[in-house]
């Protein structure tokens, strides 16, 4: 089976027809990396579906300072959500971290599809529970876990994180500074 029908078929089962929609208003693409899909500030119309590679969204401030909100890997939806269901300018940035591949979706087209099939409009809505649910737990681990078990969480979601994000994109998604993320690797080091 296809992969990307196989991680379809993980939020509720769709059929080859069904597939097919999909692909039909998806255009593949290869982006390298440091590529900005989306931009704060822009409207967009575009949501993407991550087959390879690694991104990262982030809030930049006026003085050009950056926070990473969230590292997305394969497979999963990424885009401003909130921006196309508001149809507003996108407060985030979404960029390659990678050499990505993915499957670019016209979300105005796909809000189409959802209301003349039911499966799709199902679909449509178990993806954004996942992405509540993943958003929710996200914010759980930022009030509930010290950074030190962050990181530790981090790794085990992307466990050679070390060598495919700078330490100040890392140490940033951590809401940490660079010294405070070395001091952690350092004592995770000398304990094992």
């Amino acid at each position: 089976m296809n992969r990307n029908l196989s991680f379809l078929n993980s939020f509720i089962d769709i059929s080859e027809l069904t597939f097919d929609k999909l692909k039909n208003i998806s255009t593949f693409k290869r982006l390298e990396a440091n590529t900005q899909i989306a931009r704060a500030g822009d409207n967009t119309s575009k949501l993407y579906m991550l087959v390879s590679g690694l991104m990262r969204v982030y809030l930049s401030t006026e003085s050009g300072k950056e926070f990473n909100k969230n590292f997305f890997m394969p497979i999963c939806f990424v885009g401003p959500y909130t921006s196309l269901i508001k149809g507003e300018p996108s407060k985030l940035t979404y960029e390659t971290l990678t050499d990505c591949k993915v499957y670019e979706i016209d979300f105005k087209e796909l809000k189409n599809l959802c209301k003349q099939d039911i499966v799709i409009s199902n679909l449509y809505n178990k993806i954004v529970e996942h992405v509540f649910i993943k958003y929710e737990k996200r914010q759980l681990e930022l009030i509930s876990l010290d950074a030190k078990q962050r990181y530790l969480q981090l790794k085990k979601r992307i466990p050679d994180i070390d060598s495919l994000i700078p330490q100040y994109h890392i140490a940033s998604y951590l809401s940490i500074t660079p010294v405070q993320l070395s001091r952690i690797r350092k004592s995770l080091k000398e304990s094992s």
